[in-house]
């Protein structure tokens, strides 16, 4: 049995390391250091993380512009997925983002990891036709 709640200070480390084991390649300003002190200054609480007993095996990111919704580092363990806990991620993160206004959700998904597509389908998602671009900014 698991629970989601909302990221605390405690549960750094195991997201860290699920991080570590869900983007194995990714970029440092993507890490657990950056991104969730960031994150935490902006609606912290769509930080959530899933626990199953006491330990963390899986976390969502969400955000809300007042225009468009966003989901971003969704993660399971690889050993507690195909298990329901990514659908109920997506779907909390889905009922928190509603309650505030939003009625559109957009996620990315690198194309070196299409293979969760299916995921995302079966949670109701759709492919857009878009480009998206990005700029990185020169840090101080």
């Amino acid at each position: 049995m698991f629970s989601i709640i909302e990221y605390t200070d405690s549960h750094f480390d195991g997201v860290d390391a699920l991080w570590q084991d869900a983007f194995p390649n990714d970029t440092p300003w993507n890490a657990a250091r950056s991104s969730i002190p960031e994150k935490l200054r902006y609606q912290p609480t769509l930080l959530l993380v899933v626990l199953e007993s006491g330990r963390v095996v899986g976390s969502i990111m969400a955000g809300y512009d007042g225009h468009r919704g966003w989901i971003s580092r969704i993660a399971v363990l690889q050993s507690h997925r195909r298990k329901g806990i990514g659908e109920a991620l997506i779907q909390e993160a889905e009922r928190r983002l509603a309650a505030l206004g939003c009625v559109k959700i957009n996620l990315q998904v690198v194309a070196s990891n299409s293979e969760v597509l299916g995921f995302y389908h079966k949670c109701g998602y759709e492919v857009e036709e878009r480009v998206s671009m990005s700029k990185l900014l020169p840090t101080a």
